[in-house]
């Protein structure tokens, strides 16, 4: 039986902050220092339920494994997770140490400038928060005028070997071998997976959405990122966990249809 695969990002694509306005109707899926940070609409909850029982859903996202941890869905556990940008891969909750071997091989040229960028960002006056060197896969951290930072990281750092972010005021230096994508062609594989749908939101989810078969991202994020590929984009006034869940599940009974009818020979 063929194999479907969503690799879905987390926060802003399938859960929300409690900064975001998703209405009345939400359930909390993440509570940190006592307080509850994080939500889902109940729609997106009861798509994802069902959606779980058509397709294998991957959460795939920058966290790191104890941050993913701290989301309970509520709808079952997920068989497979990536966190680390894909760097690591969760079975049933237990790291593939060979998946996790095998991103430190792909990523070994970019150690010296993941070196230098933790040596430029010890001197930087900008910085608010320790430095980070996630598993020895990427760099984190957070700074003040943000933009500067990654500015100057760039003119600093070489292209060839890694890419750097900033979401706000965190900043992250990740190797290019540590992509979301690089993620997804590695699952593929693993699962020999027929068909492979994503969504994402941000910087980190566009090579994402380039590689998979079908792409699903909120409104404008062509344009605010020069996406070139094919992606479907939902209404500014949306919910986009709720419009690409449901966009999955009728491409799901469209394609069951097609197949009907192609063994109906009509």
């Amino acid at each position: 039986m063929s194999m479907k695969v969503l690799c879905t990002d987390l926060d802003n694509t399938l859960i929300y902050s409690y900064k975001h306005n998703i209405g009345m109707e939400k359930r909390n899926v993440e509570i940190y220092q006592g307080r509850e940070i994080s939500f889902i609409t109940s729609k997106t909850y009861e798509l994802l339920r069902k959606l779980k029982q058509h397709m294998r859903v991957i959460p795939t996202t920058t966290r790191t494994t104890e941050q993913y941890e701290r989301i309970e869905l509520g709808v079952g556990g997920f068989s497979f997770a990536l966190v680390c940008n894909g760097g690591i891969l969760l079975r049933n909750g237990k790291r593939d140490e060979e998946w996790y071997h095998e991103s430190l091989r792909r990523i070994a040229d970019s150690v010296e400038e993941l070196e230098r960028a933790i040596r430029f960002l010890e001197q930087d006056a900008r910085r608010k928060f320790e430095i980070r060197f996630i598993e020895k896969l990427f760099v984190f951290t957070k700074c003040r005028c943000p933009d500067i930072s990654v500015r100057e990281l760039k003119e600093c750092l070489n292209p060839q070997y890694v890419d750097v972010f900033h979401n706000g005021e965190k900043v992250y230096v990740i190797p290019v071998g540590l992509s979301k994508g690089t993620a997804l062609d590695r699952i593929r594989s693993y699962l020999d997976a027929e068909m492979i749908y994503a969504a994402g939101d941000s910087a980190f989810d566009v090579s994402l959405l380039d590689r998979a078969d079908a792409a699903f991202a909120p409104y404008g994020f062509s344009s605010r990122f020069g996406f070139q590929h094919h992606v479907r984009e939902f209404g500014e006034n949306v919910i986009f966990s709720d419009a690409f869940l449901e966009a999955c599940l009728r491409s799901l009974d469209t394609r069951k249809n097609e197949k009907t009818k192609k063994e109906d020979g009509i």
